[in-house]
């Protein structure tokens, strides 16, 4: 369970980030995924993800101390319609330095609406991901808005999709900022990570 966390500062590039050993997860998905308010939820801090929002913030890699041990990061997302051919594409550099560069990074948290059929965008955005050896995780956010059986079968439908291509499939979270639904597990998932982190150091 997360205790606590703050905001720490806002990064035009990987190059500005803190400099820091603390273990790394960035959260990253496409506009109104819902990554603000899975953020909020995970942290028990309802305006946490909107503290950085201010005009142009979204555009920049925002960091969060989470219990003064590890570093959750909102990530800009990708393939905002409304934005330019430019602006996307210094927006797809930013990430892609980001993903490649911080060493810290232990994994990538990518956020897919439940509700929608698998898209090309977050399909090559996983591919890429895999090519380059990033470390991920798929969650699935807003659960809350489908039934039980609904909500099983697009899971599924994910799955088959990507065993089309993917030997394995990479680990997968079912969650709902509304109803808290898949909030303990992830949090779990990265205190295992951090777990393991600290006994190698230990050893």
């Amino acid at each position: 369970m997360i205790h606590n966390a703050k905001f720490v500062i806002s990064s035009p590039d990987v190059a500005d980030c803190p400099k820091s050993n603390l273990p790394e997860y960035a959260f990253i998905g496409r506009s109104n995924v819902g990554k603000s308010s899975l953020i909020n939820m995970l942290t028990h801090s309802p305006k946490l993800a909107k503290t950085s929002q201010k005009p142009g913030k979204t555009l920049l890699i925002n960091h969060f101390l989470v219990d003064d041990s590890w570093h959750l990061v909102d990530l800009p997302g990708y393939g905002y319609a409304q934005a330019g051919q430019q602006q996307r594409a210094k927006l797809k550099q930013m990430i892609e330095r980001y993903c490649l560069l911080r060493e810290s990074l232990c994994s990538l948290f990518v956020l897919i609406d439940c509700r929608h059929e698998p898209q090309k965008i977050d399909m090559e955005f996983m591919e890429w991901l895999g090519e380059n050896e990033v470390p991920f995780a798929i969650v699935f956010t807003k659960g809350d808005k489908l039934g039980k059986v609904r909500l099983r079968e697009n899971v599924e439908t994910y799955k088959t999709k990507m065993l089309e291509t993917w030997v394995e499939l990479p680990p997968i979270f079912v969650t709902s900022a509304e109803s808290g639904l898949g909030g303990e597990e992830l949090v779990n998932y990265i205190e295992g990570i951090n777990h393991d982190i600290q006994n190698q150091q230990e050893n």
